[in-house]
């Protein structure tokens, strides 16, 4: 009984740094969210007026609606180029295995806003993307067709949110043993089927994984539609970021950050629901 106490004591000291540290906070937007604002001061008046203006404008609510469409693209077209990639890096052999791999995850240790200007400059007009189809004559002149808009934003959010994609496939087709893959083949399956029913199934949690990394760090990205999508790349994170800035409205932005984390949760709990009954 006395170790176990002390069990719970070590897990509580433990465990109070980031509680306070990230729990307080979340909790702090969510009471700041029930308030409003009047003539640039904070009312401290416990209401859901914030939410009633969010749900009753289409502005908002389209922007939202909008924003999650974004980031389902963001996902799928990662996880469509991320999967090829992992398992690419997954069937070579040696230490060339590796050297791809921090190949692939390379860019996770650049600076975010590095990674952003690289790719303004090869998407801009004088960009590298412009000139080449110059150079083979499918252009006439250069084009803002890629950037400025909301194809610029997906194109970037996936290139950045790539990495996120592949680790967690490459980790979990790693942890595949090769006697199934073997024992597959021993029983006359051919490499497209090995992989349609022994890899691709086994590999599903870390797809799944993948796929919560970039939907949800899309979801709460602002910077990336400021800086490649213009005005036309107007997102549910912008609106946020707009409210805590210009706006001065910070209940009201922190009712839509809080509709924003039960988003994140909500998607995170379905995709863990979607995993367990795989598991059954």
């Amino acid at each position: 009984m006395e170790r176990l106490s002390t069990r719970w004591a070590l897990f509580a000291l433990v465990a109070a740094l980031p509680s306070t540290l990230v729990l307080a906070p979340i909790a702090s937007f969510l009471v700041l969210s029930f308030f409003r604002v009047e003539g640039n001061q904070i009312v401290r008046d416990v209401s859901l007026v914030n939410y009633v203006n969010f749900f009753g404008s289409p502005t908002y609510w389209g922007t939202f609606l909008g924003t999650l469409w974004l980031c389902l693209e963001v996902m799928v077209f990662a996880i469509a180029i991320g999967y090829p990639v992992a398992w690419f890096v997954w069937r070579r052999r040696g230490r060339s295995r590796y050297f791809l791999l921090l190949l692939t995850v390379l860019p996770l240790f650049m600076s975010y806003i590095v990674k952003l200007y690289t790719l303004r400059s090869i998407l801009g007009l004088n960009g590298l993307l412009n000139q080449t189809l110059l150079g083979l004559n499918l252009l006439d002149k250069p084009s803002l067709l890629f950037l400025y808009n909301q194809r610029a934003v997906l194109l970037t959010m996936t290139i950045i949110y790539l990495p996120f994609a592949i680790l967690p496939i490459f980790l979990t087709l790693e942890r595949i043993p090769h006697n199934l893959l073997h024992a597959s083949s021993d029983l006359g399956a051919g490499p497209g089927t090995t992989f349609r029913r022994v890899v691709l199934p086994l590999s599903l949690p870390g797809t799944i994984a993948g796929s919560l990394f970039v939907f949800v760090l899309a979801l709460g990205d602002f910077v990336t539609p400021q800086m490649v999508g213009g005005t036309s790349g107007f997102t549910f994170g912008r609106v946020i970021w707009s409210q805590f800035g210009l706006a001065y409205n910070w209940p009201f932005g922190a009712a839509m950050a809080g509709i924003l984390l039960l988003t994140a949760l909500a998607v995170i709990g379905l995709a863990g629901y979607v995993a367990s009954l795989r598991r059954v």
